[in-house]
C-alpha cells in the first residue's frame, strides 16, 4: 500500500473491533482469511463501502474447524464496529455492546492500534468488482432476519404435537379405498389388458398410503425462524396466465417473462445483477451450497433471455462484468465440473452467446460478449464454436400425429 492510501485510510477507514476471540480462530474479512493470535483485537483501515466479515471456530484438542459463519455489513467513513466472541457458543454474541463500552475503546485507541490488523488493501479492487452492484439496503434485505449468513443453516423439527406419530389416510385415499372395496366385491369388468379398474385404484391408493407413511417417519427438518437466505424467489410460470400453446412455447424458449417477475421485485433492475454477486459471495466466502444453487439457477435464467437483452442492456452489461470476473475467482473443482461435464453454466452460456449472434446484439455490449466469449476460450479452453448450429441434444423433437383411424 503506498503511503497516501495508507495515509487517507487511516483517517477515513472503518474499524472493526472483534474482542475475547480465541487463538487459532479462522477469520477473515473479504477474500482474505487468516488463523488468529494471541493479541488479535480486529481490522482497521477498512475502505469504505460493503465487506464481509467471517469466522470459524477451531477445537483446541482435535483442530477442527466449525462451518463458516458471517455478515455483510456497510462500513461508513470513520465506522468503529464493536463485537464480541462468545465462549459458551463459540460463535459471535448477540449481546448489544453499551455506547459507554464503544467510547472507552475509542478512547483507548492509541494502545489498541498495535492489535488490529491492517485490511489488506491488495484484493480491495477486485473486491469492488465483486461487490459492484450490492448495496447496503440490498445487503440487508437478502441477508437472514438474525443478520448471520452460515455455510450449514441451522435445522429444527417440529415439535409432537405439530407433527403426530403415524399418519391419516388422507379424504382422497379413504374415498378412495372405500370405493375400492365396494368395487372388489362386484365382478370385475374385463378389458383389453385383464385389468380391472378397481384393482388399479387399490393399488395407487396402496401407493399414496405407503409414501405418506414413509414421509411421516422422517423428521420434518426445517430452517430455524430467522437463519434463512432471503433470496428472490424464481417464479414457477414461466408464462402469464391465459397464454396460448404457442405463447407457452415461447416463454419456455425466452425466458424473458421470468425476469421480468424478478426485477419487478427489486427496487431498481440492476438490483438483480446485485443478488447474483451477494449469492456468489455467499457461496465463494460463505462457503452456502444454498447460495451456489441460487447463483447458477440465475445464470441460466440470465443466460435464457432474448428480449430483455435489449430492453434490459445495462443489467446484461453488468452480468457479462460480474460473471467474468466471478468464473476467475470459481474454485477449480466447479471449473473442472463445468468443463468436464459441460453442465448447465457452460450450456447455458453457449445459448447466451447463439441468442446475441441471432438477435444482432451491437455496440459496447457485443464488444463485451466477444471479449468475454474469447477470454473463456483463451483460458479455460472452452469451445464455442459452431454457435449458428444447434446442438446435438437441443434440436427440436419432430413429433408425427397419426391421421384419424390409423
Amino acid at each position: 500500500m503506498d503511503q497516501e492510501t495508507a495515509k487517507k485510510l487511516l483517517v477515513e477507514g472503518g474499524t472493526f473491533v472483534f474482542l475475547g476471540v480465541p487463538e487459532e480462530t479462522q477469520f477473515g474479512i473479504d477474500m482474505q482469511c487468516w488463523n488468529t493470535e494471541e493479541d488479535f483485537r480486529g481490522i482497521k483501515m477498512i475502505p469504505p463501502g460493503l465487506h464481509y466479515v467471517h469466522y470459524s471456530a477451531v477445537s483446541k484438542g482435535t483442530g477442527d474447524i466449525s462451518p463458516r459463519s458471517g455478515f455483510m455489513h456497510y462500513f461508513n467513513k470513520k465506522e468503529f464496529l464493536v463485537k464480541m466472541w462468545d465462549k459458551k457458543l463459540e460463535d459471535i454474541s448477540r449481546d448489544e455492546i453499551s455506547e459507554e463500552s464503544i467510547q472507552r475503546l475509542k478512547d483507548n485507541l492509541f494502545n489498541l492500534d498495535r492489535h488490529l490488523a491492517p485490511y489488506p488493501y491488495e484484493i480491495w479492487q477486485k473486491w469492488k468488482l465483486l461487490t459492484s452492484q450490492v448495496t447496503a439496503e440490498l445487503a440487508a434485505k437478502l441477508s437472514p432476519d438474525n443478520g448471520i449468513i452460515r455455510a450449514s443453516v441451522e435445522l429444527m423439527s417440529t415439535t409432537d404435537e405439530d407433527r403426530p406419530r403415524g399418519v391419516k389416510a388422507s379424504s382422497k385415499s379413504m374415498e378412495s379405498q372405500d370405493s375400492n372395496s365396494e368395487e372388489s366385491q362386484k365382478e370385475p369388468e374385463t378389458t383389453e389388458d385383464d385389468s380391472t379398474p378397481g384393482q388399479s385404484d387399490a393399488k395407487r391408493a396402496k401407493r399414496i398410503t405407503r409414501e405418506e407413511k414413509e414421509d411421516s417417519m422422517l423428521p420434518d427438518l426445517k430452517p430455524a425462524p430467522g437463519t434463512s437466505i432471503r433470496f428472490t424467489e424464481i417464479p414457477r410460470d414461466k408464462y402469464p396466465p391465459g397464454s396460448t400453446p404457442e405463447e407457452i412455447t415461447k416463454h419456455y424458449l425466452d425466458q424473458s417473462y421470468t425476469l421480468e417477475l424478478m426485477i419487478a421485485q427489486h427496487d431498481e433492475p440492476l438490483h438483480i445483477i446485485g443478488e447474483l454477486q451477494f449469492a456468489y459471495l455467499c457461496f465463494l466466502i460463505g462457503h452456502s451450497l444454498e447460495a451456489f444453487e441460487h447463483w447458477k439457477n440465475l445464470v441460466i435464467l440470465l443466460c435464457s433471455c432474448d428480449d430483455a437483452i435489449h430492453k434490459y442492456r445495462s443489467v446484461f452489461f453488468h452480468f457479462i462484468r460480474t460473471i467474468e470476473v466471478q468464473i476467475e475467482e470459481m474454485p477449480e473443482d466447479f471449473l473442472a465440473d463445468i468443463v468436464m461435464n459441460k453442465n448447465l453454466v457452460y450450456k447455458k452460456l453457449r445459448e447466451f452467446f447463439r441468442t446475441a449472434y441471432v438477435s444482432k446484439v451491437d455496440g459496447r455490449l457485443l464488444t463485451m460478449i466477444e471479449r468475454f466469449k474469447e477470454n473463456l476460450t483463451e483460458k479455460l479452453q472452452w469451445d464455442f464454436t459452431g454457435l449458428d448450429a444447434d446442438e446435438e441434444d437441443e434440436r427440436p423433437v419432430i413429433v408425427k400425429l397419426n391421421e384419424e383411424g390409423d
